[in-house]
């Protein structure tokens, strides 16, 4: 006969292998961050994936502004005949709402060596694609900054340019944009002068052909403005404020959903 406590040992070893594995891979990961801080941070400063003393902050002065990494980061060549760069976002107690509390931190990878580049507050790079080409990789993201109600998004390319003292610095180049006003009028909000208005992006991915991007989208189009501004939709629910003239609401459920194709080289948007 077989003692049951034999039947469970191969779980238990499976487990123990399983934990050790993942403190294995968490080690991985302190050191990995460890090196990336080490570039800016002094040792004794370090705490786990945490600068509390980061040298050069902008705008820092002697404040001690800490940087916390994230599992956040991306790698390619994003300019053109350079060296691999990682893009990795951070958290900051330096950093105020209107920077999204943070920003992203570009450390370039040279014959096995990671160098600091810069920081780059306020430019997280958050639900992102890369996307290959010949010259140099496009990283894309889905972007989103809350203001008084208004969630205000889109689509941007992270553009990385280097200066004459090799600092590395971000800025987002809006392929498309978007606003949801819900929090702010109860339901979306067209001008009824517009021909189109995105409300929400999401699920970007690598798109169908080379150098684009797909998008899921929330949208009126021209028929919903029309229908909107001549009050063919029920009134919302629950509304808040006053719209001015020239506006009308698009309640919830009402907006058309579609998935639409980016290029990046000639910058259009079409549907799927």
């Amino acid at each position: 006969m077989i003692h049951p406590m034999s039947k469970s040992i191969p779980a238990m070893t499976a487990l123990a292998f399983g934990a050790t594995c993942l403190v294995a891979a968490a080690a991985r990961a302190d050191d990995a961050d460890r090196t990336l801080l080490s570039t800016f941070c002094d040792a004794a400063n370090i705490k786990g994936s945490a600068c509390t003393r980061a040298k050069g902050y902008p705008n820092g002065g002697n404040r001690g502004c800490d940087v916390k990494l994230s599992a956040d980061r991306y790698r390619g060549r994003f300019i053109a005949a350079g060296n691999p760069l990682l893009v990795v976002n951070y958290e900051s107690g330096c950093e105020a709402h209107a920077t999204d509390n943070g920003g992203a931190a570009v450390f370039e990878q040279s014959d096995g060596k990671t160098i600091f580049r810069g920081f780059a507050p306020g430019s997280q790079a958050n639900d992102c694609v890369i996307v290959k080409s010949e010259r140099q990789d496009w990283l894309v993201c889905l972007t989103g900054h809350m203001g008084q109600g208004l969630l205000e998004g889109g689509v941007a390319q992270m553009a990385l340019t280097q200066d004459y003292s090799k600092d590395i610095g971000i800025s987002s180049d809006f392929l498309l944009t978007a606003e949801n006003s819900t929090g702010a009028y109860g339901a979306n909000v067209v001008t009824c002068k517009e021909r189109s208005k995105y409300f929400e992006v999401s699920d970007i991915k690598p798109g169908p052909r080379p150098q684009t991007v797909s998008v899921k989208a929330s949208y009126a189009d021209a028929a919903t403005i029309k229908k909107a501004c001549a009050k063919g939709f029920p009134r919302p629910k629950q509304i808040f404020g006053k719209l001015t003239p020239g506006e009308a609401y698009v309640p919830d459920g009402y907006a058309k959903r579609g998935t639409f194709t980016i290029d990046l080289v000639t910058r259009k948007v079409t549907p799927q």
